[in-house]
């Protein structure tokens, strides 16, 4: 019998890559959130993917790659298809589980309590401009289609 192969941490751009790669795999046909991504947001990888890997290279790495704000695509995904909390539970779920999949340490850690603290904020900050009143005059069935790759 061979013996249990331990993964390592996260810690290459390499590494971003696979985490990356692998979320959207799962993500893109998952039955709860797969739909955001393919029929609401049409995101289109190729151009999706390397915003993905600058971000988390620079959460997790400490790189300066990522110098955009994730949330505003976030708030237009909202207009055209509300976000629930069961979506941001899902993707975090997601999140996890293709971490501890193919990483463990302390960046593979910091890379878990990083994704819940962004999902948590960004259902609060959507939550926050529902109460306001900020997505009332951007109402769905009115929002403009942003065409592919706009959102998360």
């Amino acid at each position: 019998m061979l013996p249990r192969q331990v993964n390592s941490d996260i810690s290459t751009r390499a590494d971003i890559y696979r985490l990356v790669d692998a979320f959207y795999a799962k993500a893109l046909v998952d039955p709860v959130i797969g739909f955001l991504f393919t029929e609401v947001a049409r995101i289109d990888l190729p151009t999706h993917l390397p915003k993905l890997y600058d971000f988390w290279e620079t959460l997790l790495l400490g790189a300066t790659s990522y110098q955009s704000s994730p949330l505003m695509p976030h708030f237009h995904l909202h207009m055209r298809h509300p976000l629930e909390t069961a979506h941001f539970v899902r993707w975090v779920e997601l999140f996890h589980s293709t971490v501890d999949e193919l990483f463990a340490g302390p960046t593979a850690q910091m890379a878990k309590v990083r994704s819940e603290r962004i999902a948590l904020n960004f259902r609060e900050r959507i939550q926050q401009g529902e109460e306001a009143g900020f997505f009332d005059s951007h109402r769905r069935k009115t929002a403009p289609d942003p065409g592919p790759d706009q959102p998360l």
